[in-house]
């Protein structure tokens, strides 16, 4: 059977088949997938499409990801793969023949219908079921059960762990406390409080306070606010002269950003960083994805906890640079018409609508980070990633480790004006904490 030919017999074997249906079918002959074709990468770049897609929040995007990836790896593991279950194993239905990719999909496309209930997966489930599965039926057929079963079953898990709280935010205007800069109202402020994948709750890695400070005024009157204040605002601004920033650092405050609608956000860059270890060092990737997701959806709910639940919603720079008259410290000096150096697809500078501390990028960084030295056994792992960010269109970044990868993901939100460094501090040490919980205690 020639290539179109396997294409048309798919066609129609997939006109009968529904997500968890069972299905009688005559014998499969075997099917060359072609190198590469990895059912697990594959629904991973569905699911930036779908970041894409959405423009939601990375607290949003980091947990349906999750949600995705334990729901294969539930699968694989249903089906014989070794290790622990991240929630239960799925029976099999006896006399069915159950294809262990085949199940990965339907798994992957349940989830993905239900957290992301705007979008059309249907062109991407026929996509990955191309190649039938090899060999000879149960005598029922195949079923894709496990899969849909392991999806029902996180589905079941997150329907009620606070990520539907919707409760506004009100903004303060004290000197220090976060408010609103023009790029929109406070997005994710009940995120803190979301039921966490691994940690007991979100502030259980809870950081300091910015500078190990009790209270705002302490902190605003101390010399070390000033010289984060005065440090960001010439790293960052729109205007900075090259002694300030050089363009090295111009670029890769870009290549890190993806703030902008229609990139696939933080979370997604690392996802596709992901890809690149994982296809230079062929791997069990549905454990990867899954640990990495889990960070990474941890990793948003410690870091939204540090930002709106503690006594400390820190303002942004653009918002303390142009009213540090009220800050009450004599080494900042007000300019009203700073800018951040990040600005969107319109041309408008802004800082993303969330206070600074601790910066999500610098978390989210710290996570992955944490996990792949983990999973590989060692930080020395040299790669090449890409950016989504249209500031940054086809630039690429060389990493020797997976820490110089996250500590550059950190310190870009400094060169891009809208953090402090003691942000990206308290978020790379966080999340490398969330990391040490999940890789500890989950899939093993």
């Amino acid at each position: 059977m020639n290539r179109r030919e396997l294409g048309r017999t798919a066609t129609a074997f997939l006109a009968a088949i529904t997500v968890g249906a069972t299905v009688t079918t005559a014998p499969r002959p075997a099917a060359a997938v072609p190198p590469g074709f990895d059912h697990v990468v594959y629904w991973n770049n569905v699911l930036l499409d779908a970041y894409r897609a959405t423009d939601l929040p990375p607290t949003v995007l980091s947990r349906a990801g999750a949600m995705m990836h334990l729901a294969m790896y539930d699968t694989a593991v249903s089906l014989g793969t070794a290790g622990a279950p991240y929630i239960a194993t799925v029976a099999k239905i006896p006399n069915y023949n159950y294809d262990r990719d085949w199940n990965l999909d339907a798994a992957a496309v349940r989830v993905l219908r239900a957290v992301f209930p705007g979008l059309n997966f249907d062109a991407a489930y026929s996509g990955s079921r191309v190649y039938p599965p090899i060999g000879n039926p149960g005598p029922e057929g195949y079923s894709t059960s496990v899969g849909d079963g392991a999806a029902q079953n996180i589905i079941s898990a997150r329907a009620n762990d606070g990520s539907t709280n919707n409760a506004p935010y009100t903004a303060s205007i004290t000197a220090g406390q976060w408010r609103p800069t023009g790029s929109g109202a406070a997005a994710s402020p009940n995120w803190g409080s979301v039921k966490p994948f691994a940690l007991t709750s979100g502030s259980q890695f809870r950081p300091p306070l910015p500078g190990g400070f009790s209270t705002v005024g302490a902190m605003l009157s101390s010399p070390q606010y000033a010289t984060q204040v005065n440090d960001v605002r010439r790293k960052g601004s729109a205007n900075a002269s090259p002694t300030d920033r050089t363009t090295d650092q111009t670029r890769l405050a870009f290549f890190w950003a993806n703030d902008a609608g229609g990139t696939y956000k933080p979370p997604g860059q690392l996802f596709a960083h992901t890809q690149v270890v994982a296809a230079q060092r062929p791997t069990e990737t549905v454990r990867l994805f899954a640990l990495v997701a889990m960070a990474l959806a941890d990793a948003a709910i410690a870091g939204w906890d540090a930002k709106y639940n503690t006594s400390i919603d820190l303002w942004r720079p653009e918002t303390a640079i142009a009213e540090p008259q009220s800050d009450g410290n004599a080494a900042t000096t007000p300019d009203p018409a700073w800018r951040p150096l990040s600005v969107n697809r319109n041309g408008v500078r802004f800082s993303p609508p969330f206070p600074a501390y601790v910066s999500g990028h610098a978390i989210f960084a710290g996570a992955w980070a944490g996990v792949m030295k983990r999973y590989y056994g060692t930080d020395a792992v040299s790669f090449t990633g890409g950016t989504d960010d249209p500031n940054a269109a086809g630039v690429t970044r060389s990493f020797s480790s997976f820490s110089a990868a996250a500590t550059e993901n950190a310190a870009s939100r400094i060169y891009l004006g809208v953090h402090y460094q003691w942000d990206a501090d308290a978020g790379m040490s966080t999340g490398d904490a969330v990391a040490n919980r999940v890789f500890g205690n989950y899939l093993k």
